[in-house]
């Protein structure tokens, strides 16, 4: 199994039992940024999915795209959480970079907040859509 798809792997398979598994196909210096986090080093990533399970109910990675180009890799995926009754969607990329031992050294997530959570909350929602309609061309 290559890196990509034993990341792959992990992602979609992740438990708060095997977060450690995922950062340690990290490099210990490795970076990683999304929406909420800019973080440096293995235990730092470990915690950012550590903590996605105190604040989300069943949360599940499922990669549907993946492009890859030498070092560099690039994943599509679907981010669901919540209850089964009322399951929560959000669409995102990632863009992977990898060293010569096959470890990630780069992580950035790419995923419209605006639209894809916050535009869920209630009167935050509300907001987002008048801002919508105001600039919509």
């Amino acid at each position: 199994m290559g890196a990509l798809d034993e990341l792959i792997a992990c992602y979609e398979s992740i438990t708060p039992d095997t977060v450690s598994r995922l950062a340690g196909l990290y490099a210990s210096d490795a970076a990683f940024k999304d929406p909420f986090n800019e973080v440096r080093g293995q235990a730092a990533i470990a915690r950012i999915f550590s903590h996605m399970f105190t604040q989300v109910e069943a949360p599940r990675f499922k990669v549907v795209e993946r492009m890859e180009s030498g070092d560099a890799a690039m994943l599509v995926w679907e981010f669901t959480f919540g209850p089964a009754q009322k399951r929560h969607l959000i669409r995102g990329a990632t863009h992977l970079r990898f060293n010569a031992r096959g470890e990630v050294v780069s992580h950035r997530d790419y995923w419209d907040a605006a639209e894809e959570l916050y535009a869920k909350v209630p009167v935050l929602g509300w907001l987002m859509a008048g801002l919508r309609r105001m600039l919509r061309a």
